[in-house]
């Protein structure tokens, strides 16, 4: 499928609990990240609970396509917890991009591969990777154009483009938002498919998306109540 659409908190809850049962979760624990606000313990607070779904999509797409050998991108992969599951579940060629040179801090930044960049304008080489990945990171700044042109290029034939963002069937003004020093766009079903077509435009196949519904807005933040969506696109 390629477009699902978090309908309920039941699902994050669930989605957690099957990471838990895969002994997958890399999420920090809360005791953990009492200590760090505290000061008693260091480190980055990994993944967040509320991005369960998601994160169990991308990784269940990534289990049932590609080998362990597969060369993964993250982007936007501060405190993203995506390359920490797949280096837990046996993936061997992980790397991650992102602006905050904090990323040189993530766990195991000796073995996965961290750069400090923008991941519209990527220092790695044409089809280098056979999967990115990017979770809620595409909303905020988004250049739909920029961002197709550098995933596209990333991408080695029959590549996949795995990415959750925020989500609303009917569009929710967030003009004036920011959120990292940036706009914030919440995606609207219009918004969803226009992105969808667009990317036909970069050699990427064009499926109609099939599950854009929902009436629970499952999310609540920066005064807006909506839910997320997860898309798969696969380079022709």
């Amino acid at each position: 499928m390629p477009l699902n659409v978090l309908k309920s908190l039941a699902d994050v809850d669930a989605s957690r609990r099957e990471l838990r049962r895969m002994r997958a979760s890399c999420i920090s624990s809360s005791s953990i990240r009492f200590l760090r606000r505290i000061g008693l313990f260091k480190g980055i607070e990994l993944g967040d609970h509320i991005k369960s779904w998601d994160v169990l999509q991308t990784t269940r797409f990534i289990q049932d396509h590609l080998p362990f050998d597969a060369p993964i991108l993250d982007i936007g992969a501060y405190a993203s917890e995506i390359l920490s599951i797949l280096h837990r579940l046996g993936y061997r060629n992980l790397t991650g991009v992102e602006l905050n040179p904090e990323i040189s801090r993530m766990p195991n930044a000796d073995i996965i591969r961290y750069e400090v960049s923008d991941f519209m304008a990527t220092p790695f080489s044409d089809g280098s990777f056979a999967a990115i990945t990017a979770t809620s990171v595409i909303e905020h700044g988004f250049q739909c154009n920029r961002l197709l042109q550098e995933i596209s290029r990333l991408l080695r034939p029959g590549g996949h483009f795995l990415a959750s963002v925020d989500y609303w069937p009917e569009k929710l003004d967030t003009s004036g938002i920011r959120f990292f020093g940036m706009d914030w766009t919440i995606f609207s079903r219009e918004e969803i498919i226009a992105l969808i077509k667009q990317a036909g435009r970069y050699r990427f196949n064009c499926p109609e998306p099939i599950d854009t519904d929902t009436t629970q807005p499952v999310i609540k933040g920066g005064g807006k109540e909506y839910t997320f969506a997860w898309l798969a696109l696969t380079k022709t």
